[in-house]
């Protein structure tokens, strides 16, 4: 445990606890590694939709529909969480959600689409529910100048998380093709094998991860206070205006980060040719470089500050679609997933810690909603229009490619509006007088 350093941690915050809270990220990555990036997006629109040329298109409508759910859902629902002092119960049922729905993704064979879809909608509402559940506890844990380091701690973990599920399924798939066996036989098997990465290491988090919040409201005025806070806080630009920017810079350059979780497979295999068990190879090796990246990253960003940061991460983005959408060759093709490793464990853990500077104290699970809110309207902006652009041009895989560069370079000329000094004392002076947000 001296792996977590004591001084980035808020008082009475004890490392097993921070070592608890940083499992979780572990836990869900093998949820999103293998369903959504490696397996499960390829077996959907080669064998559920049996190859017709509208897969792509449905796989993104699909995730959409799920984002769609978080997005309207979500501010009342991280309302609800602070008002009872339920962050933790709700981590527990949305947690319980998605390992059943992911198990349920096992019963998806040829044809069964309705299945399928349904199976994914619920499992990736409950993963993105305990995603932004999780993340509201991070400024309870770090102090505020270790917010980036803390956060990096999480992503770092979830990476390996990720490699863990993928590993296993990945020996299971190598062994399963020795014997002969379809993708329609060793895919269901990867399903399960997930599921079960993720309640058991969940069960760690539960362990050790306190409830430190108090209930604050009565049950009438908590169910009220869902919408209307964000709706007010929305209208009221002059104290959220740069937590407000850095949410619009979110919607964009998560729409790209989005676009590569759940479609870079499929790139791989459409475009490149890469066989199953290579493209698993690939994600596990991104899933390397996306571990060292978060953690180094983490560091490296409280020095440099916030914003700097997350802007060399934009332009590592910037090159990886390049490389993507001109390279010719697999070496070409494996640079590009590599830097896309790096650059997805530092833009996520990045943007985290960069949120957790601006969200008044008082508000956690309710702003983090908010930013949850943001990176689903990314989620649904991002595939739909990559799988858009494949549906009306053909199947032009590359020219999808290159039009998510264009997410990450407004991103960036966003994120240069936000200035961190008057965000952070905005939200600072705020955070000690909640009753202004209802």
């Amino acid at each position: 445990m001296s792996l977590f350093d004591a001084q980035a941690l808020q008082p009475g915050v004890a490392r097993r606890e921070v070592f608890g809270w940083a499992m979780y990220d572990f836990a869900n990555s093998g949820y999103t590694t293998v369903v959504l990036t490696a397996v499960f997006n390829v077996y959907f629109i080669g064998v559920v939709a049996q190859g017709a040329g509208w897969g792509t298109l449905a796989w993104t409508l699909a995730l959409s529909a799920s984002n769609l759910l978080v997005l309207l859902l979500m501010p009342a629902i991280g309302a609800w969480a602070d008002a009872h002092a339920a962050k933790r119960r709700l981590l527990m049922l949305a947690t319980a959600g998605c390992v059943l729905a992911t198990a349920a993704l096992a019963l998806a064979g040829p044809g069964a689409l309705v299945l399928a879809v349904a199976a994914i909608v619920l499992s990736n509402f409950f993963y993105s529910v305990g995603e932004s559940i999780t993340a509201a506890f991070l400024p309870e844990l770090a102090r505020h100048e270790a917010m980036g380091k803390v956060s990096g701690w999480g992503w770092s973990f979830g990476y390996f998380g990720g490699m863990l599920s993928l590993g296993l399924c990945l020996a299971y798939v190598l062994s399963a093709q020795g014997r002969g066996e379809a993708a329609t036989q060793f895919v269901p098997v990867a399903m399960l094998i997930t599921a079960a990465v993720y309640g058991l290491a969940a069960c760690v988090t539960f362990a050790l991860l306190k409830e430190r919040a108090t209930p604050r409201v009565a049950a009438p005025q908590a169910a009220r206070s869902g919408w209307a806070p964000l709706l007010a806080s929305w209208r009221q630009a002059q104290p959220y205006t740069d937590f407000k920017r850095l949410l619009l810079c979110a919607v964009f350059y998560q729409a790209g980060i989005a676009v590569v979780i759940a479609l870079a497979a499929v790139y791989a295999d459409q475009v490149m040719k890469f066989s199953q068990g290579e493209t698993m190879a690939l994600v596990f090796t991104v899933n390397i470089a996306a571990a060292v990246g978060a953690f180094a990253f983490g560091y490296w960003q409280d020095r440099l500050g916030h914003q700097r940061a997350l802007t060399l991460t934009l332009l590592v983005w910037i090159a990886m679609v390049l490389l993507a959408a001109l390279g010719t060759t697999r070496g070409t093709f494996w640079l590009a997933a590599t830097l896309a490793g790096l650059a997805m464990g530092s833009s996520q853990s990045g943007g985290r810690a960069m949120a957790g500077t601006l969200i008044p104290a008082a508000r956690l699970a309710e702003f983090f909603g908010l930013w949850t809110f943001a990176v689903r309207l990314a989620a649904i902006i991002g595939p739909i229009t990559y799988g858009l652009v494949t549906w009306l041009t053909d199947n032009n895989h590359r020219l999808a490619i290159l039009g998510t560069g264009s997410f990450f370079v407004i991103g960036l000329v966003l994120l240069w509006r936000v200035d961190m000094a008057r965000g952070t004392a905005a939200g600072l002076q705020l955070g000690g007088k909640p009753s202004a947000m209802i």
